[in-house]
């Protein structure tokens, strides 16, 4: 038999579950930081967001969020801008959607900015005949097929 050698197994690694559902501090954005909603996931821990001064960032979650804050399409998060690269930034923090719902009430995001939704699109514009897709058939069409 194999002698263990390592600190213990699987459920080691995922540790406690210690969920943030006490309530913690509302953070606001601070010079060289920006709130962004996130578009879509790309993997590798990195996400695209559009910013809310409306520019398209590739963001880098930063490690210690990295496999225990999980980020998804429609969030809104708080990004470091870097200096030398304006169109890549690094996720700071992820607000829980109550605290995302408290910073559109004080005025921080915009009103066109779309919370607790499957999919990113608060900021973009969409077209209203997009749902026109279906085709109607009368009973005679049905009978010919």
């Amino acid at each position: 038999m194999p002698k263990n050698k390592g600190k213990g197994g699987k459920n080691r690694k995922r540790g406690k579950n210690e969920a943030d559902d006490d309530k913690r501090e509302l953070v606001f954005k601070e010079d060289g930081q920006e709130y962004a909603q996130v578009l879509r996931m790309l993997g590798n821990g990195r996400c695209e967001a559009t910013c809310i001064d409306g520019t398209k960032r590739l963001c880098h979650i930063r490690g210690k969020m990295h496999k225990k804050v999980w980020i998804a399409a429609g969030d809104i998060i708080l990004v470091g801008l870097r200096d030398y690269q304006d169109d890549k930034a690094d996720v700071i923090l992820k607000y829980m959607p109550d605290e995302a719902r408290l910073l559109k009430a004080y005025g921080e995001l915009p009103e066109t900015t779309r919370l607790n939704e499957g999919i990113a699109g608060g900021l973009v514009e969409e077209d209203d005949a997009a749902g026109d897709d279906y085709i109607e058939f009368e009973d005679e069409d049905i009978d010919k097929i």
